[in-house]
Protein backbone atom coordinates (compact mmCIF):
# COMPACT_ATOMS: atom_id res chain seq x y z
CA UNK A 1 0.00 0.00 0.00
CA UNK A 2 1.25 3.49 -0.91
CA UNK A 3 1.27 5.87 2.10
CA UNK A 4 1.45 9.64 1.71
CA UNK A 5 0.36 12.87 3.41
CA UNK A 6 -1.83 14.15 0.58
CA UNK A 7 -3.30 11.92 -2.10
CA UNK A 8 -4.14 13.94 -5.22
CA UNK A 9 -6.58 12.53 -7.76
CA UNK A 10 -5.77 14.20 -11.05
CA UNK A 11 -2.31 15.17 -12.36
CA UNK A 12 -3.34 18.18 -14.41
CA UNK A 13 -1.93 21.68 -13.78
CA UNK A 14 -3.94 22.18 -10.57
CA UNK A 15 -2.91 18.80 -9.18
CA UNK A 16 0.73 19.41 -10.05
CA UNK A 17 0.79 22.86 -8.46
CA UNK A 18 -0.72 21.35 -5.32
CA UNK A 19 2.51 19.33 -4.94
CA UNK A 20 4.50 22.57 -4.85
CA UNK A 21 2.24 24.27 -2.30
CA UNK A 22 2.20 21.14 -0.14
CA UNK A 23 5.96 20.81 -0.47
CA UNK A 24 6.46 24.27 0.99
CA UNK A 25 4.69 22.89 4.07
CA UNK A 26 6.89 19.77 3.99
CA UNK A 27 3.88 17.60 3.11
CA UNK A 28 4.46 14.59 0.83
CA UNK A 29 2.15 14.06 -2.16
CA UNK A 30 1.18 11.17 -4.42
CA UNK A 31 -0.92 11.61 -7.57
CA UNK A 32 -3.31 9.26 -9.37
CA UNK A 33 -4.34 9.87 -12.97
CA UNK A 34 -6.07 7.72 -15.57
CA UNK A 35 -3.87 9.20 -18.29
CA UNK A 36 -0.45 7.64 -18.96
CA UNK A 37 1.49 10.86 -18.28
CA UNK A 38 1.14 13.93 -16.03
CA UNK A 39 -0.45 17.09 -17.37
CA UNK A 40 -4.13 16.22 -17.76
CA UNK A 41 -5.89 17.73 -20.76
CA UNK A 42 -2.99 20.12 -21.33
CA UNK A 43 -0.71 17.18 -22.13
CA UNK A 44 -3.21 14.74 -23.67
CA UNK A 45 -5.59 16.91 -25.70
CA UNK A 46 -3.97 20.24 -26.57
CA UNK A 47 -0.24 20.34 -25.70
CA UNK A 48 0.39 22.81 -28.54
CA UNK A 49 -2.47 25.14 -27.65
CA UNK A 50 -1.36 28.58 -26.46
CA UNK A 51 -2.60 29.74 -23.04
CA UNK A 52 -2.77 33.49 -22.38
CA UNK A 53 -3.87 33.90 -18.75
CA UNK A 54 -0.95 32.43 -16.78
CA UNK A 55 0.75 35.19 -14.74
CA UNK A 56 4.18 36.25 -16.08
CA UNK A 57 3.58 34.38 -19.36
CA UNK A 58 1.96 36.55 -22.06
CA UNK A 59 1.65 33.27 -23.97
CA UNK A 60 2.68 29.70 -23.13
CA UNK A 61 1.88 26.42 -24.84
CA UNK A 62 -0.14 24.03 -22.67
CA UNK A 63 2.55 21.34 -22.93
CA UNK A 64 5.26 23.82 -21.93
CA UNK A 65 3.20 24.84 -18.89
CA UNK A 66 3.14 21.20 -17.79
CA UNK A 67 6.92 20.98 -18.27
CA UNK A 68 7.44 24.07 -16.10
CA UNK A 69 5.18 22.69 -13.37
CA UNK A 70 7.03 19.36 -13.39
CA UNK A 71 10.31 21.24 -13.05
CA UNK A 72 8.89 23.29 -10.19
CA UNK A 73 7.80 20.25 -8.16
CA UNK A 74 10.89 18.11 -8.79
CA UNK A 75 12.52 19.00 -5.42
CA UNK A 76 9.50 17.55 -3.62
CA UNK A 77 9.75 14.15 -5.33
CA UNK A 78 6.04 13.32 -5.67
CA UNK A 79 4.88 9.79 -6.39
CA UNK A 80 2.69 8.93 -9.39
CA UNK A 81 0.20 6.17 -10.16
CA UNK A 82 -0.49 6.75 -13.86
CA UNK A 83 -2.75 4.93 -16.29
CA UNK A 84 -5.08 3.96 -13.43
CA UNK A 85 -8.45 5.39 -12.42
CA UNK A 86 -9.40 6.04 -8.79
CA UNK A 87 -12.37 3.74 -8.12
CA UNK A 88 -13.23 3.58 -4.41
CA UNK A 89 -12.80 5.72 -1.31
CA UNK A 90 -12.93 4.11 2.14
CA UNK A 91 -12.64 5.83 5.53
CA UNK A 92 -10.50 3.84 7.97
CA UNK A 93 -10.84 3.53 11.75
CA UNK A 94 -7.73 5.67 12.21
CA UNK A 95 -9.40 8.50 10.29
CA UNK A 96 -7.32 8.08 7.15
CA UNK A 97 -8.63 7.22 3.69
CA UNK A 98 -7.82 4.34 1.37
CA UNK A 99 -8.31 4.94 -2.34
CA UNK A 100 -8.16 1.91 -4.64
CA UNK A 101 -7.72 2.13 -8.40
CA UNK A 102 -9.30 0.05 -11.16
CA UNK A 103 -6.10 -2.05 -11.16
CA UNK A 104 -6.23 -2.69 -7.44
CA UNK A 105 -3.46 -0.31 -6.38
CA UNK A 106 -4.20 0.91 -2.85
CA UNK A 107 -3.22 4.32 -1.49
CA UNK A 108 -3.58 5.61 2.08
CA UNK A 109 -3.56 9.22 3.26
CA UNK A 110 -5.18 11.48 5.87
CA UNK A 111 -6.06 13.97 3.12
CA UNK A 112 -7.57 13.29 -0.31
CA UNK A 113 -7.66 16.07 -2.88
CA UNK A 114 -9.79 15.68 -6.00
CA UNK A 115 -8.20 17.78 -8.75
CA UNK A 116 -9.59 15.80 -11.65
CA UNK A 117 -10.51 18.72 -13.91
CA UNK A 118 -13.69 17.80 -15.73
CA UNK A 119 -13.41 14.17 -14.70
CA UNK A 120 -13.70 11.68 -17.54
CA UNK A 121 -14.98 13.32 -20.70
CA UNK A 122 -15.84 12.92 -24.34
CA UNK A 123 -16.20 15.56 -27.05
CA UNK A 124 -19.63 16.92 -27.90
CA UNK A 125 -20.25 15.99 -31.52
CA UNK A 126 -22.44 17.85 -34.02
CA UNK A 127 -25.46 16.08 -35.50
CA UNK A 128 -24.08 15.27 -38.95
CA UNK A 129 -25.26 11.99 -40.51
CA UNK A 130 -21.92 10.80 -41.90
CA UNK A 131 -19.64 12.37 -39.28
CA UNK A 132 -18.40 9.01 -37.94
CA UNK A 133 -17.42 7.93 -41.47
CA UNK A 134 -14.70 10.59 -41.54
CA UNK A 135 -13.34 10.25 -38.02
CA UNK A 136 -9.55 9.82 -38.32
CA UNK A 137 -9.98 10.56 -42.03
CA UNK A 138 -10.14 14.32 -41.74
CA UNK A 139 -12.46 14.78 -38.76
CA UNK A 140 -10.87 15.31 -35.35
CA UNK A 141 -12.21 16.71 -32.10
CA UNK A 142 -8.99 18.17 -30.74
CA UNK A 143 -5.67 19.54 -31.93
CA UNK A 144 -2.71 17.58 -30.60
CA UNK A 145 -0.10 18.67 -33.16
CA UNK A 146 -0.74 21.81 -35.26
CA UNK A 147 1.83 20.65 -37.81
CA UNK A 148 -0.69 18.07 -39.02
CA UNK A 149 -2.58 21.01 -40.53
CA UNK A 150 0.43 22.67 -42.15
CA UNK A 151 -0.57 23.96 -45.63
CA UNK A 152 -3.97 22.25 -45.40
CA UNK A 153 -7.51 23.60 -45.72
CA UNK A 154 -9.11 23.53 -42.28
CA UNK A 155 -12.70 24.13 -41.23
CA UNK A 156 -13.33 24.77 -37.53
CA UNK A 157 -16.82 24.84 -36.01
CA UNK A 158 -17.67 26.45 -32.69
CA UNK A 159 -18.05 29.77 -30.96
CA UNK A 160 -16.04 29.43 -27.74
CA UNK A 161 -12.46 30.03 -26.74
CA UNK A 162 -11.09 26.80 -28.23
CA UNK A 163 -12.59 27.47 -31.67
CA UNK A 164 -11.38 31.06 -31.67
CA UNK A 165 -7.90 30.31 -30.30
CA UNK A 166 -7.23 27.50 -32.76
CA UNK A 167 -8.55 29.53 -35.68
CA UNK A 168 -6.15 32.33 -34.73
CA UNK A 169 -3.21 29.96 -34.20
CA UNK A 170 -3.76 27.93 -37.38
CA UNK A 171 -4.14 31.06 -39.50
CA UNK A 172 -0.33 31.09 -39.67
CA UNK A 173 -0.04 27.34 -40.20
CA UNK A 174 -2.79 26.16 -42.52
CA UNK A 175 -3.23 27.13 -46.14
CA UNK A 176 -6.80 28.18 -45.39
CA UNK A 177 -8.84 28.44 -42.19
CA UNK A 178 -12.64 28.69 -42.10
CA UNK A 179 -14.52 29.31 -38.85
CA UNK A 180 -18.20 28.37 -38.74
CA UNK A 181 -20.50 29.49 -35.91
CA UNK A 182 -24.26 29.22 -35.61
CA UNK A 183 -24.57 32.74 -34.18
CA UNK A 184 -23.15 36.18 -34.92
CA UNK A 185 -21.88 36.60 -31.35
CA UNK A 186 -19.00 34.49 -30.03
CA UNK A 187 -18.75 33.19 -26.46
CA UNK A 188 -14.98 33.47 -26.21
CA UNK A 189 -12.78 36.13 -24.66
CA UNK A 190 -13.25 39.59 -26.18
CA UNK A 191 -9.56 39.80 -27.11
CA UNK A 192 -9.83 36.54 -29.08
CA UNK A 193 -12.99 37.72 -30.83
CA UNK A 194 -11.24 40.92 -31.86
CA UNK A 195 -8.17 39.03 -33.13
CA UNK A 196 -10.32 36.64 -35.16
CA UNK A 197 -12.31 39.54 -36.62
CA UNK A 198 -9.09 41.33 -37.59
CA UNK A 199 -7.74 38.19 -39.27
CA UNK A 200 -11.04 37.78 -41.11
CA UNK A 201 -10.85 41.39 -42.31
CA UNK A 202 -7.30 40.70 -43.52
CA UNK A 203 -8.46 37.60 -45.41
CA UNK A 204 -6.56 35.14 -43.21
CA UNK A 205 -9.71 33.55 -41.75
CA UNK A 206 -12.98 32.93 -43.58
CA UNK A 207 -15.88 33.56 -41.21
CA UNK A 208 -19.27 31.86 -41.63
CA UNK A 209 -21.68 33.09 -38.97
CA UNK A 210 -25.32 32.17 -38.40
CA UNK A 211 -24.40 28.92 -40.13
CA UNK A 212 -23.61 25.26 -39.41
CA UNK A 213 -21.70 22.44 -41.10
CA UNK A 214 -24.39 19.99 -42.19
CA UNK A 215 -22.72 17.53 -44.60
CA UNK A 216 -19.30 16.07 -45.32
CA UNK A 217 -17.94 14.86 -48.65
CA UNK A 218 -14.96 12.75 -49.66
CA UNK A 219 -13.80 9.24 -50.59
CA UNK A 220 -10.82 7.89 -48.66
CA UNK A 221 -10.40 11.25 -46.90
CA UNK A 222 -12.44 14.38 -46.27
CA UNK A 223 -12.57 16.67 -49.28
CA UNK A 224 -15.28 19.23 -48.53
CA UNK A 225 -18.01 20.31 -46.13
CA UNK A 226 -21.36 21.96 -46.72
CA UNK A 227 -22.12 25.06 -44.67
CA UNK A 228 -25.86 25.73 -44.33
CA UNK A 229 -26.99 29.20 -43.31
CA UNK A 230 -29.79 29.80 -40.83
CA UNK A 231 -31.72 31.91 -43.33
CA UNK A 232 -32.96 30.42 -46.59
CA UNK A 233 -31.88 33.41 -48.67
CA UNK A 234 -28.18 32.59 -48.33
CA UNK A 235 -28.77 28.86 -48.71
CA UNK A 236 -25.58 26.77 -48.60
CA UNK A 237 -21.86 27.05 -49.30
CA UNK A 238 -19.61 24.25 -50.52
CA UNK A 239 -16.24 24.62 -48.76
CA UNK A 240 -13.21 22.56 -49.72
CA UNK A 241 -11.59 21.06 -46.65
CA UNK A 242 -8.83 18.60 -45.75
CA UNK A 243 -9.77 18.74 -42.07
CA UNK A 244 -12.92 19.45 -40.09
CA UNK A 245 -12.52 20.22 -36.37
CA UNK A 246 -15.79 20.64 -34.45
CA UNK A 247 -14.97 22.26 -31.09
CA UNK A 248 -18.17 22.26 -29.05
CA UNK A 249 -16.58 21.46 -25.71
CA UNK A 250 -16.48 18.30 -23.66
CA UNK A 251 -19.25 16.32 -22.02
CA UNK A 252 -17.89 15.81 -18.49
CA UNK A 253 -18.55 12.80 -16.30
CA UNK A 254 -17.34 12.37 -12.74
CA UNK A 255 -17.11 8.61 -13.14
CA UNK A 256 -16.63 6.50 -9.97
CA UNK A 257 -15.97 9.66 -7.91
CA UNK A 258 -19.66 10.44 -8.27
CA UNK A 259 -20.44 7.41 -6.07
CA UNK A 260 -18.27 8.47 -3.12
CA UNK A 261 -21.04 10.21 -1.21
CA UNK A 262 -19.94 13.69 -2.22
CA UNK A 263 -22.45 16.50 -2.64
CA UNK A 264 -22.82 16.98 -6.40
CA UNK A 265 -24.34 19.91 -8.26
CA UNK A 266 -24.51 19.96 -12.08
CA UNK A 267 -21.85 17.30 -12.40
CA UNK A 268 -19.42 19.19 -10.16
CA UNK A 269 -18.45 18.73 -6.50
CA UNK A 270 -19.75 21.32 -4.06
CA UNK A 271 -17.12 22.75 -1.72
CA UNK A 272 -16.82 25.27 1.07
CA UNK A 273 -15.11 28.17 -0.68
CA UNK A 274 -15.46 30.45 2.35
CA UNK A 275 -12.71 28.48 4.08
CA UNK A 276 -10.69 25.73 2.44
CA UNK A 277 -12.48 24.03 -0.53
CA UNK A 278 -13.37 21.03 1.60
CA UNK A 279 -16.25 18.82 0.50
CA UNK A 280 -19.05 17.49 2.68
CA UNK A 281 -16.65 14.69 3.69
CA UNK A 282 -14.09 16.08 6.20
CA UNK A 283 -10.57 15.48 4.93
CA UNK A 284 -11.65 15.30 1.28
CA UNK A 285 -11.12 18.45 -0.79
CA UNK A 286 -11.95 19.35 -4.40
CA UNK A 287 -10.05 22.01 -6.36
CA UNK A 288 -9.90 23.14 -9.97
CA UNK A 289 -12.58 22.65 -12.61
CA UNK A 290 -14.09 19.66 -10.78
CA UNK A 291 -15.53 21.81 -7.99
CA UNK A 292 -18.35 24.35 -7.80
CA UNK A 293 -19.30 27.22 -5.52
CA UNK A 294 -20.90 30.66 -5.91
CA UNK A 295 -18.78 32.78 -8.23
CA UNK A 296 -16.66 29.86 -9.47
CA UNK A 297 -14.39 30.61 -12.44
CA UNK A 298 -13.11 27.60 -14.38
CA UNK A 299 -9.59 28.90 -14.93
CA UNK A 300 -6.21 27.28 -14.32
CA UNK A 301 -5.39 30.40 -12.33
CA UNK A 302 -8.36 29.74 -10.02
CA UNK A 303 -7.20 26.16 -9.48
CA UNK A 304 -3.75 27.41 -8.44
CA UNK A 305 -5.31 29.72 -5.85
CA UNK A 306 -7.55 26.97 -4.51
CA UNK A 307 -4.57 24.64 -4.19
CA UNK A 308 -2.66 27.17 -2.07
CA UNK A 309 -5.59 27.76 0.29
CA UNK A 310 -6.43 24.06 0.53
CA UNK A 311 -2.89 23.08 1.52
CA UNK A 312 -2.99 25.38 4.55
CA UNK A 313 -6.06 23.49 5.78
CA UNK A 314 -4.56 20.10 4.89
CA UNK A 315 -1.53 20.90 7.03
CA UNK A 316 -3.76 21.03 10.11
CA UNK A 317 -5.34 17.68 9.19
CA UNK A 318 -1.94 16.01 8.78
CA UNK A 319 -0.45 17.78 11.81
CA UNK A 320 -3.33 18.31 14.27
CA UNK A 321 -2.58 20.94 16.88
CA UNK A 322 0.73 21.92 15.32
CA UNK A 323 1.08 25.62 14.55
CA UNK A 324 2.46 26.66 11.18
CA UNK A 325 3.77 30.15 10.48
CA UNK A 326 3.63 30.91 6.77
CA UNK A 327 6.87 32.25 5.29
CA UNK A 328 7.04 33.90 1.89
CA UNK A 329 9.25 32.03 -0.57
CA UNK A 330 10.98 35.37 -1.33
CA UNK A 331 12.23 35.30 2.29
CA UNK A 332 12.53 31.61 3.16
CA UNK A 333 13.43 30.13 -0.19
CA UNK A 334 12.30 26.63 -1.22
CA UNK A 335 13.60 23.51 0.51
CA UNK A 336 13.09 20.18 -1.24
CA UNK A 337 12.74 16.78 0.40
CA UNK A 338 16.14 15.86 -1.03
CA UNK A 339 17.79 18.55 1.10
CA UNK A 340 18.26 20.92 -1.83
CA UNK A 341 17.43 24.54 -1.13
CA UNK A 342 16.78 27.48 -3.41
CA UNK A 343 17.82 30.53 -1.41
CA UNK A 344 15.81 33.73 -1.59
CA UNK A 345 17.47 36.45 -3.61
CA UNK A 346 19.09 39.06 -1.38
CA UNK A 347 17.97 41.92 -3.54
CA UNK A 348 14.36 40.78 -3.21
CA UNK A 349 14.63 40.62 0.59
CA UNK A 350 16.21 44.06 0.68
CA UNK A 351 13.45 45.45 -1.52
CA UNK A 352 10.82 44.05 0.87
CA UNK A 353 12.70 45.36 3.89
Amino acid sequence: MIQTDILIIGAGPTGLFTVFEAGLLQLKCHLIDALPQPGGQCAEIYPKKPIYDIPAYPEILAGDLVDRLMEQIRPFNPGFTLGERAETLEKQEDGQFVVTTNRGTRHKAPVVVIAGGLGSFEPRKPQIDNLADFEDRGVSYMVRDPEVFRDKKVVIAGGGDSALDWSIFLADVAAEVSLVHRRNEFRGALDSVEKASALAAAGKIRLYTEAQVTRLYGDAHLEAVVVSYNDQERGESYVEADHFIPLFGLSPKLGPIGDWGLEIERNAIKVNNAYDYQTNIPGVYAIGDVNTYPGKLKLILSGFHEAAVMCQSAYQVVNPGKRYVMKYTTVGGVTGFDGSKKEAKKEVIQAIA
